[in-house]
């Protein structure tokens, strides 16, 4: 424990005392007090004899200080040149970094522009593709619908011709019924004559 630390515990030992009242008096530990005097008779000596030695070899003690002092100057123009060194450093990689940036840039805007003419192309291919299919299907519907158009004209056509046969039967059968009918009858009278006679 230092001289100091000793003093700063005295002081507040007279500082944190009982007063005596209506009095300027203090009452003090005598017994913490008589071991506060030992400490300091203790120490004084010692940092006396420190004292003496500092004083003995402060010519020795400022020559370390000054080398001391030199070598911190000379690190700090080292490093002085060392930051300036990557400071030149950090400014070439920022303007490298800068041209690839802008190379990239011009790069991505053509690949852009050349994506977006293809993509144009390509709708445009699609476009006359899908135009061309639908020619095609439009063409082919209209043959259909022409052939089914036909094909109904044929079936009615067919339709015609077997309800006129139909009727042509019919009338035949009729005919053929009258004219059986009739015979019946001619049969019938000239029995009826036969059988008079």
């Amino acid at each position: 424990m230092s001289v100091r630390d000793t003093l700063d515990k005295l002081e507040n030992m007279v500082v944190g005392a009982s007063h005596f009242p209506f009095t300027e008096k203090t009452l003090i530990n005598d017994n913490e007090l008589i071991h506060y005097v030992d400490e300091l008779r203790n120490d004084l000596p010692k940092e006396l004899n420190r004292a003496d030695e500092i004083m003995k070899n402060r010519d020795e003690i400022i020559r370390n200080a000054e080398k001391e002092a030199e070598q911190i100057k000379k690190e700090a123009k080292e490093y002085a040149n060392r930051v300036t060194d990557e400071n030149e450093i950090v400014l070439q990689a920022k303007e490298k970094a800068k041209t690839i940036l802008q190379q990239t840039q011009q790069q991505e805007k053509e690949i852009m522009e050349r994506t977006q003419k293809n993509a144009m192309q390509l709708q445009s291919d699609a476009d006359a593709y899908a135009n061309q299919v639908f020619d095609q299907l439009i063409s082919h519907v209209t043959g259909t619908f022409q052939g089914v158009q036909q094909a109904e004209q044929g079936l009615q056509q067919a339709l015609n011709v077997l309800k006129q046969a139909k009727a042509q039967m019919n009338q035949q059968a009729v005919r053929q019924a009258q004219q059986a009918a009739a015979v019946g009858r001619d049969k019938e009278a000239e029995s009826n004559k036969t059988a008079d006679k």
